[in-house]
């Protein structure tokens, strides 16, 4: 390791990187540090390659040149860079709720037999809030509604119509509010290509008006996410808490080992499937405990939550579930993989299955998965994992045995099937007495991803204990969620040790009334980092039966290790929502004044959200906790103790 750096929090990781080291080979860890130091130009924001006149850049210092050949002044250059990460973030997760919308409409017509409606209650409910008819009909015809709103938010061309899943999610007077200020496009595909369209060279320049663009491509980032979420929970069942594992102790030398890595569920649920039902074949190749699938990054999540598959790492650790040398096949979809793990795993007798076709790897072995095929050809993957399985090496086995319990699947639905066991009249009734008594002092959503600018995991390891001994219930989901997974966080063991007085008791209650004998986890995983929504959903019920805005909340959120653009696009419409928005590592937009304003004050005055950028965790957690404090005088809400 360097010197200065450990870079994981993670000893499991740190062991695995140790080793990785000893035997030469390179992990995403070893080329941060051969990318020393990295372009400051960039970390600020201040290069611009939009077109091929440049690249240029902006002396921060002003020795140097100040404007681009254009014109274009460090404002615009930075503007523009920021809201570009934004219109990606919503292209990456609208793109994944899409892929999920297919499926659902062929079910719904009856064309695909492969997947089937695993939740009709939450597909009755939803269409419900939609406005649609349920009384005497068919499931299908139901859902074929539900599937027609949601294209429709894909479609819809008329300025002022608000999208029909931000009207299903948020309150009226939120969504009003954003109405007004003109943040929402009429279809999520609209909102990404306009913004694509002035930041193009010779189009927009003014930097307010630049952010106020990404802002409307950031809701339609929210838009797409809820109808992810919804749509595969209506496919493939809605979370509820089941006991599972995380860390790398969870990769078995005794089973074939399928690790499943990316975002869309689609091909996760195939293969989980189909495991099932190829045990035996496992067996019959000497592994005793028949096939071993183990979850990475989002995907890792969506399985996890539904299916109690183990976690085996987040984000940064994907390479390293190869250097157990007994992973026999990681099977990957889209977005968060490495293009790095077919050079670790030509290492090992790994086998990277990139089931995409947008979505390739070089290196890798591609089979095209479509909800058509998608059990057939996850049992063509699950065989390539026992030819690989026959080449394992015993030489280069290097196991863990470190692997922590958690307590995961707290959807806004379960949560509320807990409140009802209370409360069944008037469910979230005890969650606002909790928080209006101070026993809960306000609700903090981790999100995001990890970052090798920081220590991996350090971050919500830190700030969770300590907002969680100020009465903070804390929520997370994506990477952050697997950090709280691996360190034991999502436990009872943790609440009793790391809770505050007044949310243990809560907890304690909660756990009660689940028929748990002890208190619900210090840390709810709510699921994939395309599942922010849930969070949101929650939010959204509070405000209504508080009768207030979403800006009016004791509610805030952290993205401690922010890193991809799907992290920018969600850091955005949590602000536009009104919600205090933390960020751990500098954003690179710090070249501009103009825009760090626009950020942290301008955003303040017209959303009631604002971002928080602190790179100290407990520094950080302070700050969160002044926020939520803030919103509480404002309800008239007792204060909660400044330590």
């Amino acid at each position: 390791m360097t010197q200065t750096r450990r870079h994981t929090a993670d000893p499991t990781a740190h062991e695995m990187l140790v080793h990785a080291r000893s035997i030469g080979v390179e992990t995403a860890f070893d080329r941060y540090d051969k990318q020393q130091p990295q372009c400051g130009f960039g970390s600020l924001g201040l290069c611009c390659r939009f077109c091929w006149k440049g690249p240029c850049r902006v002396d921060p210092f002003g020795a140097g040149p100040q404007k681009g050949i254009c014109g274009a002044d460090r404002h615009t250059i930075a503007a523009r860079q920021v809201a570009r990460m934004m219109a990606a973030g919503a292209a990456g997760h609208s793109e994944h709720g899409r892929h999920v919308l297919h499926a659902l409409d062929k079910v719904a017509d009856g064309s695909l037999k492969t997947f089937q409606i695993t939740d009709e209650r939450k597909l009755l409910e939803v269409a419900r809030r939609m406005g649609f008819t349920t009384e005497g009909r068919p499931v299908l015809e139901i859902a074929g509604d539900v599937v027609a709103a949601s294209f429709e938010d894909f479609s819809n061309q008329h300025e002022g119509k608000a999208p029909n899943w931000l009207k299903v999610l948020l309150p009226a007077k939120r969504l009003e509010r954003l109405q007004k200020l003109g943040v929402i496009a009429p279809n999520i595909d609209m909102g990404v290509a306009q913004l694509m369209s002035r930041t193009h060279i010779g189009c927009d320049a003014d930097p307010l008006n630049i952010i106020l663009g990404g802002i409307r491509a950031a809701i339609g980032d929210l838009n797409g996410m809820v109808l992810a979420t919804e749509l595969s929970d209506i496919l493939f069942g809605t979370p509820a808490p089941v006991i599972t594992e995380a860390d790398l102790g969870v990769i078995k030398p005794t089973s074939v080992n399928i690790a499943l890595n990316g975002h869309n569920p689609i091909v996760a649920e195939a293969v989980c499937r189909v495991a099932a039902e190829m045990k035996a074949q496992a067996q019959a190749l000497g592994a005793v405990d028949g096939i071993n699938l183990v979850g990475v990054c989002c995907t890792g999540n969506e399985v996890m939550l539904r299916h109690g598959v183990p976690l085996a790492a987040n984000y940064l650790s994907q390479e390293l579930v190869m250097l157990t040398g007994v992973m026999d096949a990681m099977v990957v979809d889209v977005q968060c993989i490495m293009p790095g793990i077919t050079a670790v795993a030509e290492n090992f007798h790994t086998v990277v299955v990139t089931t995409h076709d947008e979505n390739k790897i070089p290196g890798a072995v591609h089979r095209s998965v479509h909800p058509e095929n998608a059990v057939e050809v996850a049992r063509g993957i699950v065989e390539l994992a026992f030819d690989a399985y026959k080449r394992r090496n015993p030489k280069q086995q290097h196991l863990s045995d470190e692997k922590s319990t958690a307590i995961v699947g707290f959807s806004a639905e379960s949560i509320v099937d807990v409140l009802t066991r209370i409360d069944a009249e008037d469910p979230l009734k005890p969650l606002l007495d909790a928080v209006t008594s101070g026993a809960i002092q306000g609700i903090v959503l981790f999100a995001g991803c990890n970052t090798t600018q920081v220590d991996q995991d350090m971050n919500y390891k830190t700030m969770g204990r300590e907002l969680a001994r100020r009465n903070v219930l804390v929520l997370a989901t994506g990477c952050g969620a697997g950090a709280f997974a691996k360190d034991g966080l999502m436990t009872q063991e943790a609440t009793e040790q790391y809770a505050g007085e007044g949310l243990k008791s809560v907890l304690r209650a909660l756990g009660e009334a689940a028929g748990l004998k002890g208190p619900l986890p210090l840390v709810f995983h709510m699921g994939s980092c395309v599942d922010n929504s849930r969070a949101v959903t929650v939010a959204s019920a509070l405000a209504n039966r508080l009768g207030v805005d979403l800006s009016d909340l004791p509610v805030v959120a952290s993205a401690p290790e922010a890193m991809t653009e799907k992290a920018v696009a969600i850091g955005t419409w949590s602000v536009a929502l009104g919600f205090p928005t933390h960020l751990g590592n500098i954003p690179q937009v710090t070249g501009s004044d103009q825009v760090v304003k626009i950020m942290t004050e301008t955003a303040k005055d017209a959303f009631g959200g604002y971002f928080i950028v602190e790179p100290d965790p407990v520094k950080a957690a302070e700050k969160l906790y002044a926020a939520i404090q803030e919103r509480r005088r404002g309800l008239g809400l007792p204060a909660g103790a400044r330590s």
